[in-house]
């Protein structure tokens, strides 16, 4: 029979599958709201469904193992014996899995004493023998062996389950150069890490496979084990017996007595009630319409073909349209701009070439052409409130300005809130996020090739994908985290896309003057260093300053790394400071003038030719809701060193502008922590006033706040901000070159005057260990998972982070509202100034003629009043013609 009219019987190996699954996909952006972790079970439900359409099998079936012991540990004890103990996180989700399948229609099978992969051989045999074409899923090498004419190995790639390699007879020789049936001999020799089966010393693939392909069998290798030479040879002949047990335990059970014979596996339809409960327990909307989708056409016509066609109404197919059809088409999808459109803007080496914009069950690819009187509709829409679901708003909202078009309506970012749901990450794409929230992987091509062999799918298509992503997303934010994506970030990305197109004016002859004054102070120093040691050494060379400080001057070790001795800033200041060297300190100050010279190079590249530099304020680069800066980082600048301020010269406003503006917040995460702890001392203190430093000081060490001196000062500064980052005796020690017990009996003398700062400080963390997470005054979360982990460090490292999370994070969210705010009433009373610069608590304007007292006025107004809190926030101004001249 020629296999396209065969029955096909698909068999999967459940575990195997399950636990690649769980490792593919993130742990975290898989669980239900009472903590049932789901990566395993979303992962091998998608690729199921991804089989089912493709491979249209008429009997299915899924293997898994009861436990990991069977006949083979009775035999070797050691079977297996090195594989990690299973995560916690996956515990419980295999029966789990196995109710989500019953509910699907789809037998699971198992056998006490014996693996998955015997129950995949033995349904194997019986297929091929009673006619079927058979396709066993499974990410287990021993399962190569049941490759033959009528069975094709499925076998999962690097990716996880996503992309499956297909193994058929001639796969396998051209991938091992074996027959499938050789396979397990060529294992016995060379071993098994995973399943502990230790093999032959010395042998490898390429020795094993020579040596089967010239005696046939593993039984032929040892038949003429006494004519191969060698080291090898005499160690085939020593630990034979460990190719002869391995042999006899990687080879597969084809005659299990099984529940099920594959006649049994024929597809059942779905159980819907069942299917909606477990699925609606597993909190898996995306999957369950898809299954439901997929199973439909199937149930009621019997013919697999329907199948794949459910599958492919799914998503949605792709028009194309402009004129009057795209503007009833906008009003159709969008429910009269009541229901979100998720948009992808095209863009090519030109600018933007096209739309894609999609609802749940239709989308359309909208070709651009600017100037054409046919796309009013669009720009209309675009303009307009209807909301839109987007990822990464602010690239958005700059290419559609470049065009002269605006956007409203942001309702969702998914890169905005994928970051609010997981703060820790990084960015990731559409891709990206696609695969990690619904399991599912879009065709990429590869760059790297002339001519791809995957299609690029339609821009139109992604904006599907990207409101499948926003429907997940907006399911996990919890109530607070949304709150924060609504009234803080998504009202934040126009204002950061206004500053980044505006750009500020950078005087170049400042900067090139002040690179060429820090390359000759540089080569001064580096010239001066090697006449100390009398010859020339690579002063960026780890291994060759460890040499000449460790070796040559016999210098006191620093820390160990991976490369014998740490030679980074903080452990050669620290070497020098109790051991000080003339190389040394010529060393460190030639690391500061090349630092500083590299700063400026990246500065003098940045400017654009319209003599400005264009920074990226970057949202979710932070794991506290902090904005930073790249592209260049503009927020590490140095403040408080001469050089650091002269860079800060070349800052200036532009044409049309008669001045600099600069707006600092006094203290700010004192303040939040004097609001958070409701310590009735520094309430006080800045209530009235007072110099917050000195008035701690004066308590601390009893004394009036006049005879504080600045030693005193000093001290309870770097303490205050220490405690709120979690920093230890030791670390204030160091900090202020004291002795540890005298920053202990600090600390302690601290706490005794401003005890509701200690049991805020203490509470921060004991909440967060029962909520597993932190929250700020506005309610952004900020998980914390290490905090009950049993590794110290990581413990800690937690614990300090958790300390500080709520007051940084709450003073990032007090910046914002100020910047939205200052923006609003700048375009409200059509002022030509222009915030220019965010810097952690500094704003920077450009002002223009005449608007200095109103602008000032509004900018003092509206930080002043962004959060309304126990004490007062207090704002701080300055002007100048560049940055520098305009600090206070």
């Amino acid at each position: 029979m020629p296999d396209n009219e065969k029955p096909t019987l698909l068999i999967i190996d459940g575990h195997s599958l399950a636990f690649r699954a769980f490792y593919a996909l993130p742990v975290d952006s898989f669980s239900t709201r009472d903590g049932q972790h789901t990566n395993a079970i979303h992962g091998f439900i998608a690729m199921l469904i991804n089989l089912l359409q493709k491979e249209k099998p008429t009997h299915l079936g899924v293997a898994f193992d009861i436990s990991r012991y069977s006949f083979r540990t009775r035999e070797y004890p050691e079977y297996k014996g090195t594989r990690d103990v299973t995560p916690p996180e996956f515990i419980g989700q295999i029966p789990l899995l196995e109710e989500a399948l019953h509910a699907m229609g789809i037998t699971t099978i198992t056998k006490e004493d014996y693996e998955a992969d015997d129950i995949l051989a033995t349904l194997a045999t019986q297929g091929a023998e009673q006619g079927y074409r058979v396709l066993v899923v499974s990410g287990d090498r021993d399962a190569i062996q049941m490759v033959n004419d009528d069975v094709t190995l499925l076998y999962p790639n690097a990716r996880g389950v996503s992309e499956l390699k297909r193994y058929d007879r001639d796969a396998v020789f051209e991938r091992y150069g074996i027959e499938p049936h050789q396979y397990p001999d060529v294992a016995a020799l060379v071993g098994e890490t995973s399943d502990n089966l230790i093999g032959i010393d010395k042998v490898g693939e390429k020795t094993a496979v020579k040596w089967i392909n010239l005696y046939g069998s593993l039984d032929g290798v040892l038949e003429h084990a006494g004519e191969i030479k060698g080291v090898v040879g005499d160690k085939l002949r020593e630990q034979q017996d460990r190719a002869v047990r391995n042999r006899k335990l990687n080879h597969l059970i084809c005659d299990v007595e099984l529940s099920a014979t594959p006649a049994d596996l024929e597809r059942r339809p779905i159980d819907e009630t069942a299917l909606r409960a477990v699925f609606g327990r597993l909190q898996f909307k995306t999957l369950l319409d898809r299954v439901l989708t997929l199973s439909g056409s199937a149930v009621d016509s019997g013919d697999a073909d329907a199948v794949q066609d459910a599958a492919a109404a799914a998503i949605p197919g792709v028009r194309t349209l402009i004129d009057e059809e795209l503007g009833h088409w906008l009003a159709t999808a969008s429910a009269n701009g009541q229901t979100p459109l998720a948009v992808r803007i095209e863009r090519g080496a030109d600018g933007i070439t096209g739309f894609g914009i999609a609802s749940q069950t239709d989308s359309a690819w909208v070709p651009w052409a600017p100037g054409r009187p046919d796309y009013t509709a669009l720009e209309e829409w675009l303009a307009g409130d209807a909301p839109k679901i987007c990822y990464d708003s602010k690239a958005d909202i700059k290419a559609l300005r470049g065009v002269g078009i605006e956007m409203g309506g942001i309702a969702f970012d998914t890169r905005i809130a994928a970051w609010l749901l997981k703060p820790g990450s990084g960015a990731q794409d559409l891709v990206k996020q696609v695969y990690d929230f619904l399991g599912l992987t879009l065709p990429t091509p590869d760059p790297n090739q002339l001519v791809p062999d995957t299609d690029e799918i339609s821009i139109a298509t992604e904006a599907w994908y990207l409101l499948q992503v926003a429907d997940y997303l907006a399911d996990k934010l919890d109530e607070s985290s949304r709150r924060v994506l609504d009234t803080i970030e998504l009202p934040m990305v126009p204002v950061l896309a206004t500053m980044e197109l505006t750009g500020v004016t950078v005087n170049e002859t400042v900067l090139s003057r002040l690179s060429g004054e820090l390359a000759a102070s540089a080569a001064d120093l580096a010239e001066k260093a090697f006449a100390v040691i009398g010859r020339e050494v690579n002063l960026g060379s780890p291994k060759q300053l460890q040499q000449v400080l460790f070796d040559e001057l016999q210098m006191p070790k620093t820390r160990a790394n991976k490369t014998g001795f740490s030679t980074d800033a903080a452990s050669l200041a620290d070497l020098q400071e109790q051991n000080p060297h003339p190389f040394l300190d010529l060393l460190l100050k030639h690391r500061d003038a090349s630092k500083l010279r590299q700063i400026i190079e990246t500065l003098e590249r940045a400017v654009e030719p319209d003599h400005r530099i264009h920074t990226r304020y970057e949202q979710t680069g932070t794991s506290t809701g902090r904005i930073s800066s790249t592209d260049p980082n503009l927020q590490n600048i140095p403040i408080r060193t001469e050089v650091g301020r002269e860079i800060r010269t070349a800052f200036e406003y532009g044409e049309g502008f008669s001045t600099l503006l600069t707006a600092d917040y006094s203290q700010i995460e004192m303040r939040i922590m004097a609001h958070l702890s409701g310590d009735a001392g520094l309430i006080t203190a800045f209530n009235e006033g007072e110099d917050l430093h000195r008035f701690v000081g004066a308590r601390i060490f009893g004394v009036q706040p006049a005879d504080v001196t600045p030693a005193m000062r000093n001290k309870v500064k770097a303490m205050s901000y220490g405690l709120a980052y979690g920093l230890s005796a030791f670390g204030l020690s160091k900090q202020l070159r004291i002795e540890t017990n005298e920053a202990k009996q600090l600390m302690t003398d601290y706490f005794a005057r401003f005890g509701a700062v200690r049991d805020y400080l203490r509470n921060v963390v004991a909440q967060a260990k029962i909520d597993g997470y932190t929250e700020t005054i506005y309610g952004r979360r900020r998980p914390f998972a290490d905090l009950n982990s049993s590794n110290r460090v990581l413990r800690d490292n937690a614990e300090r982070a958790a300390l500080n999370a709520p007051i940084q994070g709450s003073a990032a969210d007090i910046m914002k509202f100020a910047m939205m705010g200052i923006a609003t009433d700048l375009a409200d009373r059509s002022l030509a100034s222009r915030m220019l610069l965010q810097v952690h608590d500094e704003l920077v304007f450009e002002v223009a003629d005449g608007e200095l007292d109103e602008v000032s006025a509004i900018v003092r107004h509206r930080m002043g009043s962004a959060a309304t809190l126990t004490v007062p926030l207090d704002v701080q101004l300055g002007t100048g013609a560049n940055w520098d001249a305009a600090a206070h």
